[in-house]
């Protein structure tokens, strides 16, 4: 029991649980409302074991992380450790390879794996790309925060691409599909910038380590004020894409939509645009 608390700390259960989110509102706030009355595959059973997946990588991809970041975490956050103070690295190894291998079971189980095969083969490539990405990518210039992008954006395209196989997923005959798509491709976009920013953001926090350790993230490359920057473009581009959509949905007087994307996207995404500008260095934790 007492190792519990640390696991589900090592695992990032927050972040999993807003992973959950992500597939919950879309499959129930788009997909079933785009086809409402007539939803031509509707599986929950199949859509519970591709959540299950994603939560299972995922938290893989959490445990590796740690595993490989020991020395950078030690600097970085020393009070927050959980490897070798509270869980053994061999156990998160296990775990990680664990909960690897049930995202694939689940993966080939909610999907028709001779129909979709394409889609195990999808998440195996990113419980793949999540070690390479712990144990080399994250050090680069932008290739780690593109990777963790875009497997952000894929916990949602692959809820889109169960649903159809592969050479009807993009029918332009389908109103509906035609509909689907859009909003696919919104949402996985919304998620893949929101995850370049939080990824360069988190680069700023973790310097001191990063720097100790011969990484050549954004900040450390770059510099803290070119990768400011490079936060605002995004973040602008974001808040103005946000603002257009809104003025679009008012044509069909979805009031409660926009007053939700208001107060729960926007003003936080304007609040940490204010935090942005008004932050500063963050002083290396280094004890001399």
């Amino acid at each position: 029991m007492a190792l519990i608390k640390p696991f589900f700390k090592l695992i990032r259960w927050p972040n999993l649980v807003f992973i959950v989110l992500t597939q919950v509102l879309f499959e129930f706030c788009i997909y079933r409302p785009v086809y409402a009355g007539h939803i031509p595959d509707h599986n929950t059973f199949q859509f519970v074991l591709l959540v299950a997946a994603s939560v299972f990588i995922a938290a893989a991809g959490y445990i590796i992380n740690d595993y490989f970041d020991i020395n950078i975490d030690l600097v970085n956050k020393p009070d927050k450790m959980i490897l070798d103070k509270k869980l053994s690295r061999r156990w998160a190894l296990a775990w990680h390879l664990g909960l690897s291998a049930a995202g694939i079971i689940c993966t080939a189980i909610a999907v028709n794996v001779f129909a979709r095969w394409y889609l195990v083969v999808a998440n195996l490539i990113c419980v793949i790309l999540l070690w390479f990405y712990s144990a080399r990518f994250k050090k680069d210039l932008l290739i780690g925060n593109i990777i963790v992008s875009l497997l952000t954006a894929w916990t949602i395209m692959i809820i889109f691409l169960s649903k159809y196989s592969l050479q009807h997923a993009f029918n332009h005959t389908d109103p509906g599909q035609i509909r689907l798509f859009r909003f696919v491709i919104l949402y996985a976009g919304f998620a893949f910038i929101i995850s370049l920013v939080r990824e360069a953001i988190k680069d700023i926090e973790d310097m001191p380590g990063d720097q100790k350790f011969g990484c050549k993230t954004m900040p450390i490359v770059w510099g803290i004020n070119a990768t400011k920057v490079y936060i605002t473009v995004w973040l602008t581009i974001l808040i103005v894409m946000l603002l257009v959509i809104q003025f679009y949905v008012l044509q069909f007087r979805w009031w409660w939509a926009v007053i939700y994307c208001f107060i729960a996207i926007v003003a936080p995404l304007l609040f940490i645009f204010r935090r942005l500008l008004r932050g500063h260095k963050p002083q290396p934790n280094i004890t001399s």
